[in-house]
């Protein structure tokens, strides 16, 4: 069990004490108040204080996504959800059956991406307003979805993929600072932003980059151009967002008044 996973299951037990019942699903994110406690299991969580009490804001892992479980008492009850399936076929198959010059180098850069999402950073505390990076684009493919290449099973869809004309500006949907920027082989020229506490985005199949890693970004500020680089169908965003290194659904990020909702939730139950 690796320690996202763990740290999860440490705020079950937690909620235990906070909540007589609380739902999710997969992908999403969800709030407890925020109590001394919760630094004995881990200090490494985002506390967010709104109307002067403090909640602690954690993400549900997709790999909850084939169970329902109750966890003492039913106090956090994970939701099933079919999130559907999502099928393309990439013509170059060099970029489906690798080489082992090319496996190694996307082993390699996956490392590289790894350890700039396990970091964490607490010069800034994101405010969970996040806007859309491609405001007129089109969503293409969706999170959580069982994704096919070439008919054959791969990994699921755990980002947001925003199709646009080749060229279209991607802005930051958040402040925060650039952590790593390259060309990737699956993912073509690659950024990654870090928005304080565990809360990290990347963008994946840029046709350009424009800021490099220690640079500090405003929300809304033009990151880069849609492309098509990497391993691709088309032009189009690849949007990931990570919450202590668990990837959850960016799209529920956009939705109006989206820290308010985690936290009526909350309120409903308690």
């Amino acid at each position: 069990m690796n320690k996202a996973f763990y740290s999860f299951f440490s705020l079950l037990l937690y909620a235990n004490f906070c909540q007589s019942a609380l739902s999710g699903v997969p992908g999403e994110v969800i709030a407890v108040e925020g109590h001394g406690a919760i630094f004995k299991l881990d200090q490494r969580f985002l506390e967010i204080n709104f109307k002067d009490q403090n909640y602690i804001l954690f993400a549900i892992p997709y790999s909850a996504s084939n169970e329902s479980k109750q966890f003492d008492g039913i106090d956090i009850n994970i939701i099933k959800k079919d999130f559907g399936e999502s099928r393309i076929t990439i013509e170059d198959l060099s970029k489906v059956d690798l080489s082992k010059e090319d496996a190694d180098r996307a082993y390699k850069e996956s490392m590289q991406i790894r350890n700039a999402v396990n970091s964490y950073s607490t010069d800034f505390k994101p405010n969970m307003d996040f806007s859309s990076p491609i405001p007129d684009g089109i969503i293409s493919s969706r999170y959580g979805k069982k994704r096919f290449i070439n008919n054959t099973p791969r990994s699921p869809h755990l980002s947001l993929d925003i199709a646009a004309n080749e060229g279209t500006p991607i802005q930051a949907p958040s402040k925060g600072k650039v952590i790593l920027t390259g060309n990737f082989f699956y993912s073509g020229n690659y950024l990654i932003i870090d928005h304080g506490y565990g809360l990290i985005s990347s963008y994946s199949h840029m046709s350009e980059i424009y800021l490099e890693a220690g640079d500090y970004v405003e929300k809304d500020q033009s990151i880069g151009a849609v492309g098509s680089t990497g391993r691709v169908t088309g032009p189009h965003l690849h949007w990931t967002v990570y919450l202590n290194k668990i990837r959850i659904n960016p799209e529920s990020l956009l939705k109006k008044d989206y820290l308010q909702g985690i936290l009526q939730s909350y309120k409903d139950v308690i």
